[in-house]
């Protein structure tokens, strides 16, 4: 046991050289095995061995720490620590752990993501005290930047003739990896590196770049100008990440494009600003504050959306425990500015209405969506619509009779809930839910484009036998006939939904270790193309360069 604690004392010290030196997951693996602090308890906790340790705080990073917490203090997710799951016995938690539960938690041994064994390992982790991961700073964060391609040996112009604006980044999430995939012709540009289980793409304010953030805090740039895309620039500035935007402004404060990168970082609770052509990190702010509402301290601020604002230099940030807004101001990183809105917990993703101007975030623990004004820099408000609302970056559309609108889908619920996002033409409408319908079942998606007549959702959380493999689609039309849905494939998992740039296909994921990309014609719902291979693991998540520079949803 002390050989446990003293790596954990040493790796603030040493996290350039970890980094190099055991490669993407190892960072994650060194930060994760730290002293285990002894805690009197009505019930003796397990004892697990080192080798136990690193295998079973490996899978709580990956699967479980994004709705718990690091800290096991609960968000998305219940508060487990491990006074709590000591008051469970072994079997219980097991039976959860593999089976799932009505309230949106998936079922990681039913669905084939955990084996038996490993159930039984993460039953034993949660009750004994949890780790705590090391903090991460500035120093430690340059040690890891690498620099592939200066931005002056970088071309000019594209070295090739396709069509970047339809470029899709695909995420390959258990290989560490990304596809750039061409949206005209359907065949692969390349697969790159990046790192572990890739949370999102985000395109540059251009369309030129790629950014891509893991849950392992690695950040990568890609340059779609080069012949095949490739990684120009890294740096891993978290422990734990899901969120990465750009600087996208041009006005009378400067032009902004392409010229910041910002990471949110779920562990350390920090948010992370770097140079957005090199991916140097410049500045740290810690997330770690009070919650808006009781006003006490929380250890666990984590950095859930952010996005660029239309109408300033920019971002807005969601710190998701606290139920704060920041809008942070990069026009002056010397001296930079923040307002702080309060809002509502526990925040996770959203997006903008169909004019970029009004955000609306899920507070998916509260049930409700949360409305800010980007244009005026405040707290619009709140209202509620189903069981863990997860909007991703929302649909929006005209509805015949409440005009323009926004939808969610819901994590513990087969439920999508529309809701009017127009207050300047249907203020009696604006903020309120107007029709809910019945979907496949739980899902973590749905999307629509402003030229289809349809809204299409997942049902990737669904326990009913098949339920997860099936897509649903709802006419603007008609939305109150309700669903029409069928199966999709045989293997894994339908997730997500994304438009090629001229709104006439629909790409979807099968989420398994044989995943497929299937391609939909948009008006006649008939499927067009599959896409698959070797390389295709674990796809789930897709941007197409155009609807993500232009906040096309």
């Amino acid at each position: 046991m002390r050989c446990v604690r003293a790596r954990g004392h040493r790796w603030s010290q040493q996290l350039g050289w970890y980094g190099e030196s055991l490669g993407v997951h190892g960072l994650v693996l060194i930060a994760l095995i730290v002293t285990l602090a002894g805690a009197a308890s009505a019930a003796t906790p397990p004892t697990l061995s080192e080798e136990e340790m690193a295998a079973a705080e490996f899978i709580y990073f990956d699967r479980c720490s994004g709705c718990h917490g690091a800290l096991r203090k609960g968000a998305t997710g219940p508060n487990i620590a491990d006074e709590a799951m000591l008051k469970k016995s072994l079997s219980e938690l097991e039976t959860t752990i593999f089976e799932g539960t009505d309230a949106g938690m998936p079922g990681w041994g039913r669905t084939g993501e955990l084996t038996a064994e490993e159930s039984a390992l993460m039953a034993r982790f949660v009750q004994i005290p949890a780790p705590t991961p090391p903090e991460m700073g500035l120093a430690a964060m340059k040690a890891t930047h690498k620099l592939y391609v200066p931005v002056e040996e970088r071309p000019k112009e594209p070295e090739h003739k396709r069509n970047i604006d339809n470029y899709f980044g695909t995420i390959l999430r258990d290989a560490g990896k990304g596809a750039i995939i061409d949206g005209d012709t359907k065949e692969i540009v390349n697969v790159l590196e990046t790192g572990y289980a890739v949370h999102i793409f985000r395109a540059s304010a251009t369309g030129r770049y790629f950014y891509t953030i893991g849950r392992d805090g690695k950040v990568t740039l890609i340059d779609l100008y080069e012949e095949k895309p490739k990684v120009v620039a890294e740096a891993r500035v978290c422990v734990d990440a899901r969120s990465v935007d750009v600087s996208k402004y041009t006005g009378p404060k400067g032009d902004f494009n392409d010229k910041y990168a910002v990471v949110g970082c779920y562990w350390p609770p920090q948010m992370v600003i770097l140079d957005g052509q090199t991916l140097e990190p410049l500045k740290v702010v810690s997330t770690r504050s009070s919650t808006y509402d009781t006003n006490e301290y929380h250890p666990e601020p984590r950095v859930a959306t952010i996005v660029a604002s239309h109408h300033a230099p920019e971002w807005v940030v969601a710190i998701k425990e606290t139920g704060m807004v920041w809008l942070v101001d990069y026009s002056d990183l010397d001296n930079l500015t923040m307002t702080q809105i309060g809002t509502e917990r526990f925040l996770h993703d959203g997006g903008f209405d169909s004019t970029g101007r009004y955000l609306m975030l899920a507070a998916n623990m509260r049930d409700q969506i949360v409305v800010i004004d980007t244009k005026t820099r405040k707290f619009v408000g709140k209202f509620e619509t189903g069981t863990k609302p997860h909007p991703g970056r929302g649909a929006n559309w005209i509805d015949p009779e409440y005009g323009p609108v926004n939808a969610t889908t819901h994590l513990g619920e087969g439920m999508i809930v529309v809701y009017g996002a127009d207050p300047e033409g249907h203020p009696e409408y604006a903020w309120k839910v107007v029709r809910e319908e019945e979907t496949g079942g739980p899902g973590l998606f749905l999307k629509t484009h402003p030229k289809s007549d349809y809204i299409w959702t997942d049902a990737t959380l669904s326990k009913e036998e098949g339920a997860n493999q099936q897509i649903c689609v709802f006419k603007k039309a008609d939305f109150a006939a309700g669903a029409h849905c069928w199966k999709a494939t045989d293997h894994g998992k339908i997730v997500h939904f994304e438009y090629n740039k001229a709104g006439d296909e629909v790409w979807t994921s099968v989420w398994d270790k044989q995943g497929e990309l299937i391609i939909y014609d948009d008006k006649t719902l008939k499927e067009k193309a599959r896409i698959k291979g070797d390389w295709m693991v674990t796809p789930t998540g897709k941007w197409n360069v155009y609807n993500t520079v232009h906040d096309i949803y």
